[in-house]
C-alpha cells in the first residue's frame, strides 16, 4: 500500500476510531465504579504505550505522525478492557506493544493490516499469561493501585459453562455486569447503549455484527453444551443457553467495538454477512473445544484470514450472475 493510499484510507476513515475510543470511556467508568481506579490506570498505561509506539515508528520511518490517527489507542484500549482488573501492568503494556507493533505497525501501519490488532494482541497474552487473564476479582473489589497479591479472584460463567455447569445469574445481573468477568465484557447494558451511537454514526456494520451474534446463537441453540441438556432439551433450555453465551464472554462486546474496524472487514454486503456468519461459528468451536475459555479473539484471527477470499469469491459469482455489486 502506497503512502497516498494509506492517507486516503485514514481519510476516508477518520473519527471511527476516535468514535470507539470514546465509547470505551463508559465502560471505563464502569469497570471504575466496580473495582476502583484501577481499571483507569490500566487503560492509561495502554494508551501512553500504543501513542509512542505510534511515534517511534513514524521516527524510524521517517514520517509524520498522525495526530488525529486514533486507531493505537483504540485497540490497546478494547484490548485492556478484555482483561481481568487485577491483571499486571506489564501485562498491559506487553499486549498494547504487540497490538499496535506485531497487529498494525508491522504490516505497514494504518490500512495495511490483515487481522485485527486486538485480536493479535489478545492472543499473545492470553498464551503467555493465562493464569492473569481467565481469573478474575468480583465487583465491588476495591482493588489497590499497585500488586494486587491476596485479592480473591473467581471463575467467570464462561468457565462454568466450558465445564458442563450452568452459571447462577439472573437477567438484571447479566445486563449491569455484576459478577466476576473481564473489566469492559460484563456491563451489557453500558455496551449496548454505546451500540445505539455507535450505529447512528454508521460505525457497526450491521451485517457484520449481526451475523456474528446470529451465527453464535444458531450453534447455541442447536448443540447448546450446557450439562443438564444432553438429553433432549426442551425449548426453554437451548433458549437460555442461547442467553448465557451471548451475554457472557464478550460476544457482544465483539460485535460493538471490534467488528467496528472497517479495515479488517470484507467490502460487499453478501460477504460481510458470511463473514459475520462465519465468525460467529467459529468462536463458539474455539469456546467448545479451545483451550482458553474466550476465543472469540482466535476465531476473528481465522476468519480474518479469509476475508479477501471472501470478498474475491462474492465477487466473481456475482458478476457470473449479473448482480450489481454494491460496497459499503
Amino acid at each position: 500500500m502506497s503512502k497516498q493510499q494509506q492517507y486516503n484510507l485514514m481519510e476516508q476513515h477518520r473519527g471511527v476510531h476516535a468514535d470507539l475510543l470514546l465509547m470505551c470511556l463508559p465502560l471505563v467508568a464502569m469497570a471504575v465504579f466496580f473495582y476502583g481506579l484501577r481499571p483507569a490506570l490500566l487503560c492509561l498505561t495502554a494508551i501512553i504505550t500504543a501513542n509512542l509506539c505510534d511515534r517511534i515508528v513514524a521516527l524510524l520511518r521517517h514520517t509524520a505522525y498522525q495526530k488525529r490517527e486514533w486507531s493505537s489507542e483504540a485497540f490497546a484500549v478494547m484490548l485492556t478492557l478484555m482483561m481481568p482488573a487485577s491483571v499486571s501492568y506489564y501485562v498491559v503494556f506487553v499486549g498494547a506493544l504487540a497490538t499496535v507493533m506485531l497487529g498494525k505497525e508491522v504490516f505497514g501501519g494504518y490500512g495495511a493490516y490483515p487481522f485485527h490488532p486486538t485480536a493479535v494482541g489478545y492472543a499473545v497474552v492470553a498464551v503467555n499469561w493465562p493464569e492473569q487473564m481467565f481469573q478474575y476479582p468480583q465487583p465491588f473489589s476495591r482493588l489497590p493501585l499497585g500488586m494486587v497479591e491476596g485479592v480473591a479472584l473467581a471463575e467467570s460463567p464462561l468457565h462454568v459453562l466450558k465445564n458442563g455447569g450452568i452459571p447462577v445469574l439472573d437477567a438484571m445481573e447479566l445486563l449491569l455486569g455484576n459478577y466476576a468477568g473481564a473489566m469492559g465484557l460484563t456491563a451489557l447494558l453500558v455496551t449496548l447503549a454505546c451500540a445505539v451511537f455507535l450505529i447512528s454514526r454508521r460505525r457497526i456494520s450491521l451485517l457484520v455484527s449481526g451475523g456474528f451474534l446470529l451465527g453464535a446463537a444458531l450453534v447455541a441453540f442447536v448443540a447448546p453444551r450446557m450439562g443438564f441438556l444432553q438429553e433432549g432439551p426442551l425449548l426453554m433450555d437451548r433458549l437460555q443457553a442461547v442467553k448465557y453465551e451471548l451475554c457472557s464472554g464478550g460476544m457482544v462486546f465483539t460485535a460493538v467495538y471490534l467488528l467496528a474496524d472497517p479495515v479488517t472487514l470484507p467490502k460487499n454486503r453478501v460477504s460481510k454477512l458470511l463473514f459475520g456468519l462465519l465468525l460467529g461459528f467459529m468462536s463458539m468451536m474455539f469456546r467448545y473445544y479451545g483451550i482458553h475459555e474466550v476465543g472469540v479473539c482466535f476465531a476473528i484471527l481465522s476468519v480474518n484470514a479469509v476475508s479477501g477470499w471472501l470478498d474475491r469469491s462474492v465477487r466473481k459469482l456475482m458478476s457470473r450472475k449479473g448482480v450489481v455489486r454494491r460496497e459499503f
